[in-house]
Order: structure tokens, then C-alpha cells, then sequence
């Protein structure tokens, strides 16, 4: 890992998910952008003082010159979003496969580099849009291609928190200074979350944004970063799409919710309530799919690891991710996981939406 040590609520989180299903080890490290940070954070975490290194740069050397079966078989990134590019690069064009945290980068033309080092490397790399591996998420598209619901007319994605209603940088708070900070974060909540929900669009109704008409705007004095965002869309077949995503919505926690409109039924689905999935088919009463349930269809039924009526959540989500990238790096077929493409559309949907600056523009 890179990045993610003492204090930082992602790493934690990575780790737990790379780790659920007993497929990865965590054996090395460069946790924090100073070596003291590093080193303390590392030995906090038990790694060996062999395997705890000061710097990403001293990581990338090391576990190369290291013998095929003794170094690291893949790296995850989870930095602040200025270094995705250069970390991941340094490690892909070492041979190593990435899974990085999103937004994949800051730019457009980060990405395309990136990617192109992975086309050239061959290697795998996961963009950890995690709320894509939730079982029920994967059951709305598997229903959606199915047909369903019949061909997409309409979709609202969602995704609204409140926890930077206030200027909360000024008060110190690292993960609001850094995430403030457009020199280090790139966009604000449509790097953070919107790119989340363009993503759970595209991967639920497998359709792709033709052109958008983005309101892009910072509620809060002070703030050098959007806070708030609404985007209409026009997608492929003809479909319209509303997303908005906010992080000033007092006593919003964690809400992000998709609702796809087709000419036979609809579906809805809410990150607060992961395992019910509301299906109606046209001229019918409301259905309720459980996880794991009656109707829930084979693809989420292997996404999911408890008996239904025992819950599952965002760590099984996020696991799920990380379990179809292991699939990939040992050269399974048909391996679910969101890509190196998936991050490329992510950075080009954030710089489109604020460029429109309330126009339409093509995608």
C-alpha cells in the first residue's frame, strides 16, 4: 500500500477489503508523504521493518530488485489524488498491477498517460469504485441488460452528504484541507463523489454519456473547490439522466441512490439500505429483491457471501472489488472488477461537467 496510515479512514478500509476473503497478505508499505510518518505508521500497523519503507519511490525500487516470489504482487494507491499519476505509473511500467482509489487522476491527460503505461504493461489495474460491488447493484444490471425493464428512458443518481456544510479545512480537519485544495484534489464533490455516481450510471444501465449540461458551483464562503453539482445528461439510446451530487446537505450522512426508469418497469436502490432492491414492472404492484433473495439472479448471488436476512455491507462492496481484481491478476476469465477505462471516463466526465458551465456540451 501506499498511503493509508495512521488516521487515514480509506487505507483502514482497503485493508480490510484486500484481506476479507483470505485471498491477499499485507506485507509492505510506505503509509504517509514524509519517511517519519511512513516508518511510524507502518511499524503502528505491524509491518516488517524490512517491508516498511520511507518513501513510494524507495517501495517501487526495492520490491523490484526483490525475487519474483518474494516481492509484491500488486500495490494499492490510496493517496491524496496529486499522486495517483506518478505513483501508479512508477509501479505499473515496474511490472506491478494497481488497484488505485478514484478519481483515477486529476486530468484528462493524467489518465490517458496512465492508461496508455498500463496498455503498454500489460498489467492489471482496478479503479476501487467500490459501491459497484454491492450484490444488489450488480443485480439492477443484470436486470437492466436483461431487458427487464425494457429499453432505459430515464435515470436520477444521487449522491449527498453534509459533512462539509461549513468551511471544516479551516478548522484543521485533513481530510477537508486536502480534499480543498485543488492543487492536490483536482475537483472537489465531483471528484469525491461524483464520480461515484457517474459511475454506478454507466455500470448499471451499461450506457455511456453522448453530451451534459452541468450547474457546477461553490455554496460555501471560501471554499476553492465545487461543493455542489447538478448535471442533466443525454445518453446513449436516446435515454435522459439526472445526477447530483452535494456535500453541503445537512443531515445527509451517506446518500447515494440510483433509480433507472424503463418502458416496462423501474428499479431503485439505495447505499443506506444495500440489500433491498425495489422492482416495478408496469402495471404491477412494488416488488422487494433481497440480497441473496428470491429474484436477486445469479450475479449477485455470487457477490454475496451471507445467507439472506444477515446483513452485508460496505466492506463486503468494497471486497467484492478487490476479489475480482485478484481474479484478473491470476489470470481468471470473466473477472468483475471497474478498470483503468472506467477510472479514464471517470476524469473525462469530471473535467466535461466543468467546463460546461451550464451549457451543453459533448462527451
Amino acid at each position: 500500500m501506499v498511503g493509508g496510515g495512521t488516521g487515514a479512514f480509506i487505507g483502514a478500509v482497503h485493508r480490510t477489503a484486500a484481506t476479507l476473503d483470505g485471498e491477499a497478505t499485507f506485507v509492505a508499505g510506505c503509509l504517509s508523504s514524509t519517511p517519519e510518518r511512513a516508518l511510524a505508521s507502518g511499524r503502528t500497523i505491524g509491518l516488517a521493518e524490512d517491508r516498511n519503507y520511507p518513501t513510494w519511490q524507495a517501495m517501487v525500487a526495492a520490491e523490484k530488485a526483490l525475487p519474483a516470489g518474494q516481492r509484491i504482487d500488486a500495490v494499492c494507491i490510496v493517496t491524496p489524488n496529486h499522486l495517483h499519476n506518478p505513483v501508479a505509473v512508477a509501479f505499473v511500467e515496474a511490472g506491478f498491477h494497481v488497484i488505485c482509489d478514484k478519481p483515477l487522476t486529476r486530468t484528462v491527460a493524467e489518465a490517458q498517460e496512465l492508461a496508455a503505461a498500463v496498455r503498454r504493461a500489460k498489467t492489471v489495474f482496478a479503479v476501487t469504485y467500490n459501491y459497484t460491488g454491492y450484490p444488489l447493484v450488480r443485480a439492477m444490471g443484470e436486470m437492466v441488460r436483461s431487458g427487464k425493464i425494457g429499453a432505459v428512458r430515464k435515470v436520477f443518481v444521487e449522491y449527498h452528504q453534509g459533512w462539509l456544510a461549513t468551511d471544516l479545512a479551516s478548522t484543521g480537519q485533513k481530510q477537508a484541507a486536502w480534499r480543498g485544495d485543488p492543487a492536490i484534489a483536482g475537483a472537489g464533490a465531483l471528484g469525491d463523489i461524483g464520480s461515484h455516481a457517474e459511475n454506478l450510471l454507466r455500470t448499471v444501465t451499461g450506457l455511456s454519456i453522448e453530451s451534459l449540461c452541468a450547474d457546477v458551483g461553490t455554496i460555501v464562503p471560501g471554499r476553492r473547490v465545487d461543493d455542489d453539482a447538478a448535471v442533466l445528461m443525454k445518453l446513449s439510446g436516446g435515454a435522459r439522466a439526472v445526477l447530483t451530487c452535494s456535500q453541503v446537505c445537512i443531515g445527509e450522512e451517506n446518500g447515494l441512490s440510483i433509480r433507472v426508469y424503463g418502458e416496462r418497469g423501474s428499479l431503485r436502490w439505495r447505499q443506506e439500505d444495500p440489500n433491498a432492491l425495489t422492482f416495478t414492472a408496469l402495471d404491477a404492484a412494488p416488488q422487494i429483491i433481497t440480497r441473496g433473495g428470491v429474484g436477486s439472479g445469479d450475479v449477485a448471488r455470487a457477490a454475496t457471501r451471507l445467507p439472506p436476512g444477515h446483513p452485508e455491507g460496505f466492506y463486503e462492496a468494497f471486497a467484492n472489488v478487490y476479489r475480482g481484481a485478484f481474479a484478473a491478476i491470476r489470470g481468471e476469465s470473466g473477472a468483475v472488477y471497474p478498470g483503468i477505462e472506467d477510472g479514464v471516463h471517470g476524469v473525462h466526465f469530471i473535467e466535461k461537467c466543468l467546463a460546461s458551465k451550464g451549457a451543453w456540451v459533448k462527451v
